[in-house]
């Protein structure tokens, strides 16, 4: 039997890392190591949970001494970098919750760092393991309702506290420096990311984003935002809320010359034709995603074992990409201007 793929926790204040470790968990070739963390509640909960009993409080000192070849990062976004510098530096493979990083310059630093060593860099957005989502890329691919001119991606909730999250998670959330602005990254970043891999890198962003409903938040952190990405041929929108009311879900939008998709609980609505005449539609099963690619630590460790990079949305290039349009987007609420890609350096 081969060995297994041995992996190391960088951070526990994400909440989503503990659904990331139960599916690192399920996997055959893997076996978690250690974790590193400052919160002791949270190192008591890694072993309880998972059986990892090996703690420090310093990310070097673990890889150090635990011959680590892989890292799950579940820091704050500002905190990424650093782990992922580390693990450039000892070869160690790195995996991140999304987005990249806080703000742009630490997203180029990872992206460098990836590109001398060659580690596996993985960003993991969670939108990435949706069927539906697949299954439209490939129709956009195909051609199938001809050249796309709006994407909209609808990403909105009552606010971190509110829907239960812990204060570890929150706390960051909440604080413009540690997260890198409010709903506008935290939710924006999934529709930068979407947009980037299926209609490439825009010519400009507007943003606009504000503290709205939420007045315990700091004036510099924003609970609704929307960023406006402009292409030659397209104009694409990526919407951000931390006060809906009700549970409605993520959503996306997709208009092309010959056609719209749009999700359904199983899969997608397909309705092509030309304007004037009646439309068509179609509803499309989307099959479910093979297992070396149904999450993201399967296809992580997939990468590692077939030393590839990662494909699509979970590449460090198109995230760095993303990243560049929030960086836009933040920049375009501050100055209310709209403001042309590339950035300068």
């Amino acid at each position: 039997m081969a060995a297994k793929v041995r992996v190391g926790v960088a951070g526990l204040v994400h909440d989503h890392i503990w659904g990331l470790l139960k599916q690192f968990q399920e996997l055959d070739n893997v076996e978690l190591v250690a974790a590193a963390d400052f919160n002791q509640p949270l190192l008591d909960n890694i072993s309880k949970e998972f059986g990892v009993t090996k703690h420090y409080r310093d990310i070097a000192e673990m890889i150090d001494k635990e011959n680590l070849q892989a890292m799950v990062c579940g820091r704050e976004n500002s905190g990424h970098a650093e782990v992922a510098l580390l693990c450039a530096e000892h070869g160690v493979h790195f995996m991140v919750e999304k987005p990249m990083s806080a703000r742009l310059p630490d997203a180029d630093r990872m992206l460098a760092a990836q590109q001398q060593s060659g580690i596996v860099m993985f960003i993991n957005y969670p939108t990435s393991w949706s069927p539906a989502l697949n299954l439209a890329h490939r129709l956009v691919q195909d051609g199938r309702i001809g050249t796309v001119y709006q994407l909209r991606m609808h990403c909105a909730h009552g606010g971190p506290k509110e829907v239960g999250c812990t204060e570890y998670f929150w706390s960051w959330l909440y604080d413009a420096e540690r997260n890198g602005a409010g709903a506008l990254m935290d939710y924006c970043c999934y529709g930068a990311n979407i947009n980037r891999w299926f209609l490439g890198q825009p010519q400009s962003v507007m943003g606009l984003a504000g503290r709205l409903i939420k007045d315990y938040l700091a004036p510099d952190v924003d609970d609704n935002a929307i960023l406006m990405l402009r292409y030659p041929h397209a104009i694409s929108l990526c919407e951000a809320s931390w006060t809906q009311i009700g549970d409605i879900p993520y959503g996306f939008i997709i208009n092309g010359s010959a056609g719209t998709i749009s999700p359904r609980k199983r899969g997608l609505l397909l309705t092509t034709g030309e304007p004037g005449k009646p439309a068509k539609e179609e509803t499309l099963e989307a099959p479910p995603l093979p297992p070396d690619r149904c999450n993201g630590p399967a296809y992580f460790v997939n990468c590692i074992l077939r030393e590839q990079q990662p494909e699509g949305p979970s590449s460090a290039q198109v995230c760095r990409d993303a990243q560049e349009i929030l960086e836009a987007g933040i920049l375009s609420a501050e100055r209310g201007e709209e403001i042309r890609l590339p950035l300068e350096s």
